[in-house]
């Protein structure tokens, strides 16, 4: 196998595979054996499956030889986030009170997937429960940030990321309930999708917050994010030909894209005048309702949390991370009149946000806020883990409240992301527009 083919995303090696330069065995050996030598094996893999991966990968080169490939993705790895359920093999979600967890069933769109002719690598590390931006988990592990292994790699789909970015799989598939797609894809340097809440099968996932939950890849480039969709969904991936800026209209949101850190907002900055250059009529300004939605967020995020999991913690809080543990309790102070009140207001407020931004083709912020902060600070420092884990947070959040797809790219500045946030159900057009903008940003 070629040295750089570890470098390359999921649909160029899926085109290799189809045209007879690369073997799907030899592709899965060469990945198995990246994972089985590599200094931060166990801090990205909760498991490994080379059985699995290897029997998977056979089929699809038979396939391969046969001329009857499944698709562009069939032969092709991948790794998966601790919360799909993988049939036989432990999904505890980063949590030590699910150790032990072995589901009968996969996943429904890793069995899509897996239907589809793509290979499983394994199962990649979290924050517990998917409860963190951050990605730190002192329980289980702490993936390490692609630019320095002792940054953390943003959350909850932390191991997703750095499986990717330290090329230990050509994609990972996350989920995003707040941002846990998009901001590990920004500290990483990497492409992340989130998608519409319903669009992609939440069967065989644990849950976080079942109304916001919602499933993505991250990956190398807009392609891979489209493919991957298409598999998991059984559906049919977007055409990204021809797709261009020009004409194309955005709104720069105030003031979150503006009140960022230094490094953020120079990559977001550079990524717009980029994105202007190539076509694009950019707008900055505010939309009424948004930071109405964002008050909203202690109760519609934490009692829901809470409640689904009330029971299992209570029977063994001492298995949990502090700061994760206080941060599903405090969903225990909210009352069900005024959670049932608190949604119905945010149904409001998205009704009144499509109607401000429905001229544009998407709405345009910094994915994150900060730059990706020390893992060693966090765990001492009570006051550093408060402020950095909601602004790491806070701008992914939005797309999450309002309903909205949302994908992140890579501005060039490390470890900072320009986000793109896109209409319920729309995804198409918001990857054709993230292809033209990864173009532009090239």
């Amino acid at each position: 196998m070629r040295d750089d083919w570890q470098s390359l995303g999921v649909a160029e090696l899926g085109r290799a595979i189809g045209s007879g330069a690369v073997d799907a065995v030899d592709l899965a050996d060469a990945y198995l054996g990246a994972i089985d030598v590599h200094p931060h094996r166990d801090r990205i893999y909760s498991a490994v499956t080379p059985e699995r991966a290897r029997a998977e990968a056979h089929a699809a080169a038979l396939r391969a030889k046969q001329g009857v490939r499944r698709g562009l993705l069939d032969g092709v790895p991948v790794s998966w986030k601790d919360l799909f359920d993988s049939a036989g093999v432990e999904t505890a979600a980063g949590s030590a009170l699910l150790k032990g967890r072995v589901p009968q069933d996969d996943a429904q769109v890793l069995a899509n997937a897996t239907r589809a002719g793509m290979v499983c690598l394994g199962k990649t590390h979290m924050s517990e429960l998917a409860f963190s931006g951050i990605g730190l988990n002192p329980v289980t592990a702490t993936p390490p940030n692609i630019h320095d292994p002792d940054l953390v790699p943003g959350g909850s789909s932390s191991g997703a990321a750095a499986s990717t970015a330290w090329e230990l799989a050509p994609a990972g598939i996350g989920s995003d309930t707040g941002g846990s797609v998009r901001i590990p894809s920004a500290f990483n340097d990497l492409v992340g999708l989130k998608t519409t809440s319903g669009r992609l099968s939440l069967k065989g996932v644990v849950p976080l917050c079942a109304r916001f939950d919602t499933v993505g890849p991250l990956a190398k480039t807009v392609e891979d994010c489209a493919q991957l969709m298409a598999v998991m969904e059984g559906g049919r991936a977007a055409d990204l030909r021809g797709a261009t800026l020009s004409g194309k209209r955005f709104l720069v949101l105030e003031p979150y894209s503006g009140d960022v850190r230094a490094e953020p907002g120079a990559g977001f900055a550079s990524a717009l005048d980029r994105m202007a250059q190539a076509g694009a009529e950019i707008t900055h300004g505010g939309v009424q309702g948004v930071d109405e939605a964002m008050d909203l967020s202690p109760i519609l995020f934490a009692a829901e949390a809470y409640g689904t999991w009330k029971d299992v913690i209570e029977a063994a809080p001492e298995k949990m991370f502090d700061r994760i543990l206080d941060r599903f309790r405090s969903g225990a102070g909210f009352s069900a009149p005024d959670y049932v009140a608190a949604w119905q207001r945010l149904d409001g407020l998205r009704h009144s946000w499509h109607a401000q931004v429905a001229e544009y083709d998407a709405v345009l912020l910094p994915t994150a806020p900060i730059l990706p902060p020390n893992a060693a600070r966090l765990m001492t420092d009570d006051d550093y883990y408060v402020t950095e884990n909601l602004l790491a947070l806070r701008n992914t959040r939005i797309g999450n409240l309002m309903g909205l797809c949302g994908l992140s790219l890579p501005t060039g500045v490390p470890a900072t992301g320009l986000m793109a946030l896109g209409h319920p159900g729309g995804e198409e057009h918001l990857l054709r527009i993230g292809a033209a903008i990864e173009a532009a940003l090239a």
